[in-house]
């Protein structure tokens, strides 16, 4: 079973949606315990961190999400809210990650929103099959910093992690469910990890 975490952040449907035209079976939750038997996690998110961590925080969701043991995927809010901080609202994330969460900087236009590609920094199983050349759906305003968990960059403005893995956390800021057969792609890839 594919648990979708609930909490206080759009987009669910999609992700829930795009799971299941892919055969798995998929339960929306917040809990606990259903979290830890399911078979994968998958943590996505379009909304604001603060108000989205405390919901988190409130239900203990924070350390059992830190706690799993069985592949996470965080999807744009969801990746941010994994990071140690996040600019948006002063967050204090989970900190799967260590990277901070920062506002890109006025100089184009913000949010970041449509199609983009990236740049693979380290071959993994979630891009298999996946080209550089391929694009995925981006809209954000904020962006993860690189560190040593990147394994994806995009440059806009900036170059961001567009991809972080560490251990069974997988995080990607693009919007597969939102990204067509590529997007499918590394869904599948990850459900089969």
């Amino acid at each position: 079973m594919i648990a979708i975490l609930k909490y206080n952040a759009g987009n669910v449907q999609s992700v829930e949606n795009a799971i299941q035209r892919l055969g798995y079976k998929t339960i929306v939750t917040d809990d606990v315990a259903i979290l830890k038997s399911a078979d994968k996690v998958i943590f996505p998110g379009v909304g604001e961190a603060s108000s989205a961590m405390e919901y988190l925080v409130e239900r203990g969701l924070d350390q059992v999400i830190k706690e799993l043991k069985k592949p996470v995927l965080g999807i744009c809010l969801g990746m941010q809210l994994m990071c140690a901080f996040s600019e948006e609202g002063n967050t204090k994330g989970i900190g799967v990650f260590s990277n901070v969460v920062r506002k890109f900087p006025p100089l184009e236009i913000v949010p970041h929103m449509g199609w983009n590609d990236f740049k693979l920094l380290e071959g993994d199983s979630i891009f298999e099959g996946i080209a550089e050349a391929d694009n995925f759906y981006y809209v954000h305003s904020y962006y993860a910093t690189l560190n040593t968990c990147t394994i994806a960059v995009n440059d806009y403005i900036l170059p961001f992690s567009a991809a972080l893995q560490k251990d069974n956390f997988y995080a990607v800021q693009f919007h597969p469910e939102k990204s067509g057969k590529i997007g499918e792609l590394l869904l599948k890839n990850f459900l089969e990890l």
